[in-house]
C-alpha cells in the first residue's frame, strides 16, 4: 500500500482501510489478478496491478511508462512487454502461466503494457523463460526502447505491403502473367503479415481465437483458395488499420502519461544552499533546496523557505486563482509560479511527487472496470467461440442445404470469421473510461476506478459533513465585544491577542490570527490550564481566557447581552476574557461557510440529489451552517458509528455518497455506494477509504463529476451499439455472399477506429 500524505492524493489502487464492503451494493473492486494459477481474487488492494485494455491490438512498441515501474523483489517480477497491449495477449499470458506451478499470482496494466508475477523464491528465470515461449519479450524498466525508431520501421514494412497488394491487384486486374501476382502478393503478404502470423500461431497453440489467429486463418484461407490479390489486400489493409489504430489509441495512453509532460526536465538545486547546479529532476533528493524563477514551473514538491509569490495551482486541484506563497506553505511539481523568486526545500523524489502520484493512481484505475466494461469483458468470451462455430456451420451447410458451391461456402465463412474479432467492442469501453478518468484528473477530481465514475450519474442521496467540508475547516474570530465600561472592544482584543498568541487551542488561535499584541499587554507567568484556557499576570493583575464558567470562578455571575445570545444561536464557540473582577469581553469564534459551497449545493440539488449534513458538533452550530448552505436536512451531534447507521438506512433507494474529510467519516465513506473526500484538508484515512478525492475541496466538482459520468456513459453506450451495429451488418452480408474478405476488415477495424475516436472526445470535455 502506497501511503499518501494528507495535501490531497490517493492511494494507487484503493484502500485497505475499506475494509468488507460485501454489502449487495459493495464497491466492486475487480482487479483481475491470477491467484492459484489463475482464479480470480477481487480484494487484494494492497499488491493490485490495475487491469486497462485501451490499447488496439497488434500494436507498436511503446516508451517506458512516465511513472517508474515497481521494483522487482526475490519473488515479485514486474516487466515491460511491448506486444501486451490487448486483452487477447493478457489470456494468453494468464493461460500460459497458469500451467507454471511457482507462479502464485499475476497482475496486468495493459495501458502500460506492465505485467506483475509474483512466483516461488528463485522462480524469476522460470517465469522469463515461460514468457519467451509463449512469444513475448519481457524486459526491465531500464532496458525498455523508445517507441519512435519502431513505429516508423513499422510503417515503413507497412506501406511496402500496401503498395506490393495494389501491384497484385492492378496485375490481375490487367491479366498479368499468374506468376507475377503471386510474387506480389506473396510480397505483401511477407511484409505486412510476418507478425500476425507468428501472434495468430502462439495464439492457436495455447487454444486462444484472436484476432491475429483468425486474420491467419482467413488469409491462409485465401491463399488456398488461389485468392492471391485479395488474401495480400487483405493482410496490407489490416496491418496499415492496426498501426492507425494503435497511434490513435496513444492519445488515451498518452493523456495520462502528459500530466507528467507539467514537470520541467530540469531544476536549478543544492545539496547544502550555496552551489547552485542545474540537474536533472531525477536526480535532485528530498532535503535539497531547489530555487525557482518568476514564470517557471516547480519541478518537484517541497516547502517553501524564502520569498513570497503567487502560485497557480490549476494543473494540480483545478483552482482557478492562484494562491499565495511564502515561507512554510507546500508547493507542487508541476505548477506555476508568480511573479516572484521562490527558494524551497524538496520533500519527495521525483517519482513520489503529488503529480506522479495522481497519474500513478489515473493509470491503476483501470482495476476497478464500470459495470459495462466487465458485461462487455464477459460477452467477448461468449461471442468469439459462437461466430467461429458458425463459420465452421456455414462452410459446411451452405453446400449441403442450399446448393451453394464449397469454394464459394468456405470463403463467405473465411469473411465471417474476419467479421468475428471482438476488438472492437472490447476496447470501447476502457478507452472511454481512462479518457474520462484523465480528463477529470486534470480538473482536480481523483476517481479511483471506471466503477465509481461511471456509478456517480446515479446520485440521490449526498450526507455531507459539516466542519472542513461545508466549512473551511479553521476557526475565524466573527464578532467580540467588551462587557465592562470604560474598556473598548480594541483594548480588550489587545489583551485577548497577548494571551492567544502563547496558546495552541483551536479558539485561541482563531482570535490571534491575522493580528499581533500591540505590546499593551506585558504578560508574565503564563500558564495553560487544559480543559479550560489560558492565564497570566499583567499589569493590572490576573487575566484569563478560556471557558466562561472558568473565567467567571470567584466572582459574580453575569447575564448573557443579547449580542451573546444571538453569537450562540449562530453556531459560534464562546471564548471569555475575565480578571480578577469579573468578565472584561467574549469572543464567537465561527467556522465560516467555503465561498463555494451553497453554489454547489444548488447545483447538486437542481440535479435532483438529496442532500444531507451528518455532523458531530452541536444542534446551533449545524443549523446555522446548514441554513447558510441552503440544505434543509440536517443531523447534529452524531458519532461515527451513527453516520455509518444514517448511510446504511439509505442504501437501496438510489445511489448513496458520503463526503467528509476526518476519521470519524471513514467508516461511512467506506459503506457509502461511492466515497468522496476532501483532498486537500482531508485525513489520511479519510482519504484511502474514499473512492474519490476533491483536489482542491470545492464541493462544486461533485456536479462536475456527475456531468462527466453521464457524458462517460452516453460514450459507453454509443461504442456498444456502433460495434455491435457494424458487425451485425456485415454478420448478415457475410451470409448472403454480398461481403468480401477487405470489406470485412474494414468493417472489423474500421469499428475499432470509431469507436476509439469516439471515446477521446472525453479528453476535450470541458471543466
Amino acid at each position: 500500500m502506497t501511503s499518501f500524505d494528507k495535501t490531497g492524493t490517493i492511494p494507487p489502487t484503493g484502500s485497505e482501510a475499506r475494509g468488507d464492503h460485501a454489502h449487495d451494493h459493495s464497491h466492486d473492486h475487480s482487479h483481475d489478478h491470477s491467484h492459484d494459477h489463475g482464479h480470480d481474487h477481487g480484494h487484494d488492494h494492497g499488491r493490485a496491478q490495475a487491469r486497462a485494455a485501451a490499447a488496439a491490438c497488434c500494436a507498436t512498441p511503446a516508451s517506458a511508462p512516465a511513472v517508474a515501474l515497481a521494483a522487482s523483489t526475490g519473488t515479485r517480477l514486474v516487466v515491460h512487454i511491448a506486444d501486451m497491449d490487448c486483452p487477447a495477449e493478457e489470456n494468453m499470458i494468464r493461460s500460459g502461466l497458469k500451467r507454471v506451478p511457482q507462479v502464485r499470482e499475476l497482475g496486468f496494466d495493459l495501458m502500460q503494457r506492465v505485467l506483475t508475477v509474483e512466483h516461488a523464491e528463485g522462480a524469476r528465470d522460470i517465469v522469463l523463460q515461460a514468457l519467451r515461449g509463449l512469444g513475448f519479450q519481457p524486459r526491465m524498466a531500464d532496458e525498455v526502447p523508445t517507441a519512435a525508431a519502431p513505429a516508423r520501421q513499422g510503417l515503413v514494412r507497412i506501406v511496402a505491403a500496401v503498395a506490393l497488394a495494389l501491384g497484385a491487384e492492378i496485375s490481375h486486374w490487367l491479366a498479368a502473367p499468374e506468376w507475377l501476382v503471386i510474387v506480389l502478393s506473396l510480397g505483401a503478404i511477407l511484409s505486412g503479415g510476418v507478425q500476425v502470423y507468428k501472434k495468430g500461431w502462439i495464439a492457436l497453440r495455447n487454444g486462444q481465437l484472436n484476432i491475429n489467429a483468425l486474420m491467419s486463418i482467413a488469409v491462409t484461407g485465401a491463399v488456398l483458395l488461389a485468392q492471391w490479390p485479395e488474401a495480400a489486400m487483405v493482410m496490407s489493409l489490416f496491418s496499415l488499420a492496426e498501426w492507425i489504430e494503435a497511434r490513435s489509441l496513444d492519445r488515451a495512453r498518452n493523456a495520462v502519461d502528459s500530466l507528467l509532460k507539467l514537470v520541467p526536465d530540469d531544476v536549478l538545486a543544492s545539496a547544502d544552499g550555496r552551489g547552485w547546479r542545474r540537474l536533472p529532476a531525477s536526480q535532485v533528493q528530498a532535503g535539497w533546496s531547489v530555487r525557482v524563477a518568476p514564470g517557471e514551473r516547480f519541478g518537484l514538491d517541497g516547502q517553501v523557505v524564502e520569498g513570497l509569490s503567487a502560485v497557480n495551482q490549476a494543473p494540480i486541484t483545478g483552482e482557478s486563482a492562484p494562491v499565495d506563497k511564502g515561507p512554510g506553505d507546500e508547493v507542487f511539481a508541476g505548477t506555476i509560479n508568480g511573479m516572484g523568486e521562490l527558494v524551497y526545500r524538496v520533500s519527495a523524489a521525483h517519482d513520489d511527487t503529488l503529480l506522479a502520484r495522481i497519474t500513478r493512481s489515473v493509470q491503476e484505475a483501470q482495476a476497478n472496470k464500470a459495470p459495462i466494461q466487465r458485461f462487455v469483458d464477459q460477452f467477448s468470451r461468449v461471442y468469439t467461440p459462437l461466430v467461429v462455430m458458425a463459420a465452421v456451420l456455414m462452410a459446411v451447410a451452405l453446400p449441403l442445404v442450399w446448393g451453394v458451391s464449397w469454394l464459394d461456402a468456405v470463403y463467405r465463412a473465411l469473411v465471417l470469421l474476419v467479421i468475428a474479432c471482438p476488438c472492437a467492442l472490447v476496447i470501447s469501453t476502457p478507452v472511454a473510461v481512462v479518457s474520462a478518468l484523465a480528463s477529470t484528473a486534470r480538473a482536480g477530481i481523483l476517481v479511483k476506478g471506471g466503477v465509481y465514475l461511471e456509478r456517480a450519474r446515479q446520485l440521490r442521496y449526498l450526507a455531507v459533513d459539516k466542519t472542513g467540508t461545508l466549512t473551511l475547516g479553521q476557526p475565524a474570530l466573527d464578532v467580540y465585544g467588551s462587557l465592562r465600561e470604560g474598556v473598548t472592544d480594541e483594548q480588550v482584543l489587545d489583551l485577548a491577542v497577548a494571551l492567544a498568541e502563547r496558546s495552541d487551542h483551536p479558539a485561541s488561535q482563531a482570535i490571534a490570527r491575522g493580528r499581533h499584541a500591540s505590546g499593551l499587554a506585558g504578560l508574565e507567568q503564563f500558564e495553560a490550564v487544559a480543559g479550560h484556557g489560558v492565564q497570566a499576570r499583567g499589569l493590572n493583575g490576573a487575566l484569563r481566557l478560556g471557558k466562561r464558567s472558568w473565567v467567571l470562578e470567584g466572582a459574580d455571575r453575569a447575564f448573557l447581552s443579547q449580542a451573546e445570545q444571538q453569537a450562540l444561536e449562530s453556531g459560534a464557540s464562546m471564548v471569555y476574557l475575565g480578571d480578577d473582577k469579573g468578565l472584561l469581553a467574549w469572543f464567537a469564534v465561527l467556522d465560516t461557510l467555503r465561498p463555494t459551497t451553497a453554489q454547489a449545493i444548488a447545483a447538486l440539488q437542481r440535479q435532483g440529489v438529496q442532500v444531507e449534513i451528518l455532523s458531530g458538533d452541536h444542534e446551533q452550530a449545524v443549523r446555522h451552517v446548514a441554513a447558510q448552505a441552503g440544505i434543509a436536512d440536517y443531523r447534529a451531534g452524531l458519532l461515527p458509528q451513527d453516520k455509518l447507521e444514517r448511510i446504511e438506512q439509505r442504501l437501496g433507494q438510489g445511489l448513496v455518497a458520503m463526503v467528509g474529510d476526518g476519521i470519524n467519516d471513514a467508516p461511512a465513506l467506506a459503506r457509502a455506494d461511492v466515497g468522496i473526500a476532501m483532498g486537500a484538508l482531508g485525513s489520511d484515512i479519510a482519504i484511502e477509504t474514499a473512492d474519490v478525492a476533491l483536489m482542491d475541496d470545492d464541493l462544486g466538482k461533485i456536479a462536475l463529476l456527475m456531468r462527466q459520468s453521464q457524458a462517460l456513459h452516453r460514450v459507453l453506450w454509443q461504442n456498444i451499439s456502433l460495434a455491435l451495429g457494424i458487425k451485425a451488418v456485415f454478420l448478415v452480408m457475410a451470409l448472403s455472399g454480398q461481403a468480401t474478405m477487405w470489406m470485412a476488415v474494414f468493417a472489423d477495424v474500421g469499428a475499432s477506429l470509431l469507436v476509439v475516436l469516439n471515446s477521446l472526445r472525453l479528453l476535450r470535455a470541458r471543466h
